[in-house]
Parts: structure tokens; sequence; C-alpha cells
């Protein structure tokens, strides 16, 4: 089944208490030899090549099979001393340098075929609370099932981050990490307190380093560039540090946010052939006219998370799932209300399902199958799509070229507490959005089978935003785009048109800055891909 298709309806069940099973987890604190950073008292390193049997389950084991990599060796390493071993011998060799966590990028940038050595850091899973530094440690390899699982069960807390189990902690914490608490808590490196980063100097050396928060910290400038600049730019991570900024005391449970005992999760279709052109547009309106309104840190509405998926005609329908916190009485009420008001004047009835479920099992349903081909493309919306924009939707997803086509729009809840942080305070620049938008396709079989849903994708990306060069400029509208989501082609002349630099549509103001910690902490430019910070001049 093409990735599109696997997400939505893995949502969906996830939503209603379908089929899909829990993520498998390790015990409270998953078990580690030694604290993060200790290189004692632990397996020798496996390092191992083409040749060796294992080799191709490591290579193959990213989420988009489009990008197969063929390093010369592969480090599968569980500690911080492993992880600068294997850093100073690439360095010493002269080979280019990626690392893997989770296996979640949606670029080839950790499968490029320059890429000679990887790192893969997937044995790296301990979650462990730090006395030291009053924080949670939290190991790159770490999935986001296994931390939820770990800090709630410990705890009673967690942290706000995606809602796929099965996302490893290393990636998508650098990119900023938003979920399913993000409008009532903000981003995941909003409670950053820390970051443990193998580094390489001028001379060649490779070492570790821990940056904080703390304005004095001499290495502070290094934790801010992991507070949304992106994988791959400055180092590996090999550990993470969680604390809410707001926190005080040494309590552990009171210093993260706590997470809710039981959510209300729901899903409402509406089948596409009750839709017509003026219908469809009412429903897109409504639903992000919806979020202007209640996007505010103090709204009632600060617990909802939603994706409104916006399927090609073929697929027969349009999808609304989301979850509220289920401890408060009108819950329900609520979640009708929202739904609605999505569906107000389109004269089409949804079929709604709900359920409520334990909130840690439901973080837990949400999963990936099998690695498939897709491309993703984004764009951050600080308010509704204009309506040339909606009749841009309309023709993409319900006109003649999108017959035969896996694809799919999701417009994903964001704002409230998110936007409450400076937008130089973190790395991440855009404070002021109310929804992600994720434009995707996937298709099966080899590349060729994708030239027509790649075609069709980037003709759909290019008309929403034909106003701004074909890309989400920032502006009045559109706040640029989404690292963790990473799209070359905003780097292709021929798809940029807009004279702005793809840097900018990510990083806004914050870019030189991030260039300043580059020079810095990486002024070989051993860590790089595709989209990755350039060193200044």
């Amino acid at each position: 089944m093409a990735e599109v298709k696997r997400r939505t309806l893995l949502a969906g069940a996830a939503a209603l208490g379908g089929t899909a099973a829990a993520v498998a987890t390790p015990g409270i604190a998953a078990a580690a030899p030694a604290a993060p950073g200790a290189a004692a008292a632990s397996p020798a390193p496996v390092t191992l090549g083409p040749d060796d049997p294992r080799y191709s389950s490591l290579t193959r084991r990213g989420s988009n099979s489009r990008f197969v990599g063929k390093p010369e060796r592969v480090h599968v390493v569980r500690t911080t001393g492993q992880v600068v071993a294997a850093v100073q011998q690439a360095v010493r060799d002269g080979k280019r340098i990626a690392v893997r966590s989770g296996g979640h990028c949606f670029e080839n940038f950790v499968d490029d075929p320059s890429v000679r050595v990887l790192i893969d850091t997937s044995p790296m899973r301990a979650v462990r609370y730090d006395t030291a530094r009053r924080a949670f440690a939290v190991e790159p390899g770490a999935l986001l099932g296994e931390v939820y699982r770990a800090l709630f069960l410990g705890w009673g807390v967690s942290i706000p981050a995606g809602a796929t189990a099965e996302v490893g902690v290393g990636g998508h914490v650098l990119g900023g990490g938003y979920g399913t608490l993000s409008r009532r808590y903000g981003l995941s490196v909003d409670h950053l307190y820390a970051v443990e980063v193998v580094v390489v100097d001028r001379s060649g050396r490779a070492r570790s380093v821990v940056a904080t928060r703390d304005p004095k910290d001499p290495n502070h400038d290094l934790w801010w560039a992991h507070t949304g600049g992106g994988g791959g730019n400055f180092g590996i991570v090999t550990c993470y540090w969680f604390r809410d900024p707001a926190a005080e005391g040494d309590d552990p449970a009171r210093l993260l946010p706590k997470a809710p005992a039981s959510v209300l999760s729901f899903i409402a279709t509406w089948n596409w052939k009750d839709l017509d052109e003026r219908a469809f547009a009412r429903l897109v309106r409504n639903h992000n006219t919806w979020y202007q309104h209640n996007s505010a840190p103090d709204s009632s509405y600060a617990d909802l998370f939603s994706v409104l998926m916006l399927n090609t005609r073929n697929t027969g329908t349009l999808t609304l799932v989301g979850h509220l916190d289920a401890t408060t009485p009108d819950t329900e009420r609520r979640m009708r209300a929202y739904v609605d008001a999505v569906g107000r004047g389109t004269g089409a009835k949804p079929d709604i399902r709900h359920h409520v479920r334990p909130w840690l099992e439901a973080v837990a349903l949400v999963q990936e199958s099998e690695p498939a081909p897709f491309k993703v493309k984004c764009g951050y919306l600080r308010k509704g799509y204009t309506d040339r924009q909606i009749t841009a939707l309309h023709r993409h997803l319900a006109g003649p070229a999108s017959e035969n086509i896996s694809g799919s729009l999701w417009l994903v809840s964001y704002g409230g507490k998110v936007n409450t942080v400076a937008p130089d305070a973190t790395a991440v620049a855009q404070r002021d959005s109310i929804l992600k938008a994720i434009y995707m396709t996937g298709w099966e079989g080899e590349e060729a089978a994708g030239a027509k849903p790649l075609a069709w994708l980037r003709a759909f990306y290019r008309d929403v935003y034909a106003d701004t060069g074909g890309v989400p400029v920032p502006g009045e509208v559109s706040d640029g785009s989404f690292i963790n989501y990473p799209d070359r082609d905003l780097a292709d002349p021929h798809q940029n048109t807009s004279g702005v630099p793809w840097h900018t549509i990510y990083y806004k103001d914050n870019y030189p800055r991030l260039q300043r910690v580059k020079a810095r902490w990486d002024p070989r430019n051993e860590f790089r891909h595709g989209l990755s910070v350039r060193l200044p001049g």
C-alpha cells in the first residue's frame, strides 16, 4: 500500500481504536549499563561492511524507500565514547559521515551516495531521571513511544512531541519537535535543558560537549542551534535533557508537563460524492477560520490535536481525526461543536465516531508499517488559505490530474502555547502560525513509478503558492516551512522562483546565527547534507 494511504489509515485507526497494535516498549527507565556520555562498561561497538549479513537491515531501515544508502561501513554505537571514536576514525580517513536514529528522514540526507560512514544510534535508548541536572535524560535512539511510556509510568509526565510512536528522538527534537500536546505545552525544544553533542574542531579532533540553556554557559550557542536548527548540521547528539523552564524544585514529577489520564479520540468522515467545489471550499474555510479564532494559548481548545486530511477524490473521503483531554466533563460536547463548525454550511453530514481510552494507549497507536517510497512538502499557515488557494486545492485534489494518484494535504493543528515563545529564543522562527500544511504523495514500485505522483505534487504545491514564486515565503498567509519535513525542491531554482533562498523559508532571520554556530562548532563542515546550514562566507 502506498505511503499516503498507509499513514492515513493508521491515523484513522488510532482515532477509532482500530487494529493498529501498541508499540512494544522496554521497562521504565530503559536499562543502560552506564549514564549517557559514559564509555565504560559497555559492549564493544559493532562495525560492519557490505559483506556482513546485517548490513542490509541497517541500510534499508529508512522509512522512505526511495533512498537506500551504500556506506562503506556502519557503526552501531551504544555510548558517547563509541560515537567519538567512530567520528574520529571517519575524519581521519576523510570519509563523509551521516547519523541515523529512528530512520524517518524524508529526504536522502542519511542515504546520500556520498555518505561513506553511517553511525547508527538505535541502541542508545535509555530514559532516566538525572538528579544532578534535575532533568530527564533521553538518548537519541529512543523511540517516542518508549519515551512516553517511561516518563508517564515512572513520573506521570511527558514531553510535547510527535504523534507517531516509532519516530526516533534523535532527529525529531532537533527540528523543534511538535505533536499532540504542543498546543497546550509548546514544542519539545521549549523543554530542552541541555544536549550532549559530538563535534569536530578545526584541527580534526572529535570530542563530546554538553551545552545548556543557561545563558551563562559558554556553550549556550550550541544548545540554541539544537532547538530547531535541524539534524546533521553541527555534530551528533548523544543525549538530550528535558526540564520545563518554569519548573522549580527537585521533584521529578513536577519538572515536566503532566500528561492527561485519558483522551477522547474521534474521526469524522465526509464522502467526496457529497461535496461539490462550493461545499469543499466551505469546509476548508470553516476549518481554517476555526483555528484562527481558537489558537490563543488560553483557548478552551488548547488540548485539541487534530488533522484534517484532504485526500484526492479517488480515495472517496475527506477525514478529520483528533483527540481532546477526556478528563473534563464536557469533552464530547466540545468535540461535536468543533466537528459541527468545520462542516457547517456544506450540506454534507459526516460520519462521526469517537472512543475514550487511556492516554498512554492512545499515543502508542499511530505507527508505520514497512518502508515505502513517498515525497512530502510543507508550509506553515499564519491564517487561512485565500480563495484562490482554496480553488487550487480543489483543482489538484479533485480534478483530472488527481486520477490514479495517492495524494493528500494534511492540515495539522498548531499554535497555542507554541506561539508564546519569541522567534529568536529558539532556532524555531515560526512562532505565530495556526496550522502546518503537509502535502504528500506515495506510490508502489520503483522510482520510475513515482514520476506521475511527483509531478502532481510539485504542480499542486507550485499552484497553491503561485503568488509567492511557488513556495511558502514568510508573509501574511504563509510563514515558511518546517525543516523536519525537508524538501530539496526549495533549493531548486526551477521549483522555487521566488528569489527567496531555501534557508530563509526554513529559518527566517535565525539563519545568520545558525551560520555563526556552524563556524564555531563544525568549522570543517564534517556534518552536512543537501539542506544543511552552510558555513558563512
